[in-house]
């Protein structure tokens, strides 16, 4: 194919139709727009450009204008029908592609990260989308203050910031669930960062958490359920930090693995608060308060907006009630691993 030519089948019949529709001045009949339609979508699907196509139907109105018969103004009018039906169908046909490219990209996402789809059917199509499944991988998922999809223009903008500065380095970038994410071979942690650092910008102060790189398909299943869990974690906990690692926060899903002996832990040991005059809360939160602050009663008295003489007091109180004295080492582990596990249950606020 050589400039603007074209397969001849696009152009099939329309000679005769200029002449004819300039001939009489009528307008185009019902089958004829959609015959012009169809040759459109056709051309759309064998990967033809619009732009080579209209100019195919200009030089071809060119070459036949001599032997037109009627007025000018009926033979523009004509080719005016004739390149609007046909690229109305090209571009009903490029509609169709992309809303197929999107529903095979959104089956891929949600085959790939719940793990149910065919192993071998996934690899196949995971090249096409710029990954390759046999290497490890980790995912990091950002979850700012509205729900997200993939025509957003925060994750678009995420989208293009990463692709100025990493390229093509078999990343792949979707939503899911209202959620930005983030898929990147593990070697590259510094994709994950940046990407960390640009939807926490985008987003106005969200939150991300990247989970663990992982080997195989299986491995990016394990690495999105663990960025899941680390952002729930972070809502319970309160955690303030925007970026969050599963790799540091591991001890918490080990507190949390024998739920019942971890009820058990929190009742026993901090249960005994409710018999205070202000109930649990105030006693948990001194104690929340005094251990993050690395059990420094001044500090944690500032935090609290108490005094030293009030914080010193509800320690007393506590120890009171526990037996267990928080400014003790030898009781401290367990008073804040109790801690740690009401914060996770979301005690006293639910039953154990």
């Amino acid at each position: 194919m050589k400039g603007h030519e074209i397969p001849e089948q696009y152009l099939d019949g329309y000679a005769q139709l200029l002449a004819d529709v300039s001939a009489t001045g009528r307008r185009l009949t019902r089958y004829e727009i959609e015959s012009r339609r169809a040759l459109g979508e056709q051309a759309a699907d064998a990967g033809h450009g619009l732009r080579t196509l209209v100019n195919a139907h200009l030089a071809a109105t060119r070459a036949a204008w001599p032997d037109t018969p009627g007025s000018a103004d009926s033979a523009l009018a004509a080719m005016q029908q004739v390149v609007d039906a046909f690229a109305e169908g090209y571009e009903r046909a490029q509609r169709l592609a992309v809303r197929q490219e999107e529903a095979a990209r959104r089956e891929f996402i949600d085959g790939l990260l719940h793990g149910r789809s065919d192993l071998g059917h996934l690899a196949e199509r995971a090249e096409r989308f710029g990954l390759r499944l046999s290497h490890t991988h980790a995912v990091a998922v950002a979850q700012g203050p509205t729900a997200y999809d993939e025509s957003a223009p925060v994750p678009r903008q995420v989208e293009r910031s990463l692709i100025a500065r990493f390229g093509d380095r078999s990343i792949l970038l979707t939503t899911k669930d209202g959620r930005m994410l983030c898929i990147a071979p593990g070697e590259q942690d510094e994709v994950l960062t940046h990407f960390a650092k640009q939807a926490y910008a985008a987003t106005d102060g969200g939150r991300v958490a990247i989970g663990r790189a992982q080997p195989g398909t299986g491995g990016i299943v394990q690495s999105y359920k663990e960025a899941l869990n680390t952002l729930e974690l972070a809502e319970r906990l309160d955690l303030d930090d925007p970026v969050l690692r599963a790799a540091d926060l591991l001890v918490y899903p080990v507190l949390t693995r024998d739920r019942q002996a971890m009820a058990d832990l929190v009742l026993d040991t901090l249960g005994p608060l409710a018999k205070a005059r202000g109930g649990v809360q105030p006693l948990l939160e001194t104690l929340t308060v005094y251990f993050a602050c690395g059990c420094v009663a001044a500090k944690a008295a500032r935090q609290l907006s108490l005094s030293v003489r009030a914080l010193t007091y509800r320690l007393e109180r506590i120890h009171q009630l526990t037996s267990a004295n928080p400014a003790d080492p030898a009781h401290r582990y367990m008073l804040q691993t109790a801690v740690i596990g009401a914060r996770l249950l979301d005690w006293p606020t639910k039953e154990l």
